[in-house]
């Protein structure tokens, strides 16, 4: 029987996720994903008018973490565990409308490394606070690709993956997720 699990709306206080409920972390992982995307879009008209002083270093530098490992950590947890386990837990035509499904997730991971590679440029030398300009149409366009990409994920793989996956499996996803993080015994969220 897969768990069922509830995602916090944006603004909900939900409590602390961990690897014990691997779809609950990932849709925490998108809350952080929002949030350091809402830093890079503050980051646009920061820059334009103060610079690179140390608050857009220190913002830049966040942003930077999180994107370099955080982001492609929730992209391998889905792309090598999740998307896989559900392909699997389901047969004949569902099978093919859950593959459409993933290969444009897929391909949307893809779109965003790329995307990320030019933004990242740019927040390099401003975290080193040398002088830089972050184009806010290239910000935008990051921006709302995540946030499309979110909301499929949510309100179409994350319900299914509950439903489809058993118990089990969702503990071997747990526990890979916690081995790619490389957190011994964790209990809290990384994502």
């Amino acid at each position: 029987m897969a768990r069922v699990m509830k995602i916090a709306a944006p603004g909900d206080h939900a409590p602390a996720v961990g690897f014990d409920t691997p779809l609950a972390m990932l849709a925490e992982c998108h809350r952080r994903i929002e949030d350091r995307c809402a830093t890079l879009q503050r980051l646009v008209p920061h820059l334009a008018a103060r610079g690179s002083d140390r608050p857009a270093a220190e913002a830049a530098t966040a942003v930077l973490r999180y994107f370099d490992v955080a982001a492609p950590d929730h992209h391998a947890d889905e792309e090598q565990d999740l998307f896989p386990a559900l392909i699997e837990s389901v047969a004949g035509s569902d099978a093919l409308c859950i593959r459409e499904l993933i290969d444009g997730l897929r391909a949307e991971h893809t779109v965003f490394e790329q995307q990320w590679g030019a933004l990242r440029q740019v927040l390099a030398m401003v975290s080193d606070g040398r002088p830089a300009r972050l184009d806010g149409e290239r910000v935008e366009a990051f921006v709302q690709a995540y946030h499309r990409h979110i909301v499929r994920e949510e309100d179409a793989l994350l319900p299914m993956a509950a439903r489809l996956i058993s118990d089990a499996e969702m503990a071997r996803i747990g526990e890979s997720m916690q081995r790619r993080r490389r957190v011994p015994g964790a209990t809290s969220g990384h994502g």
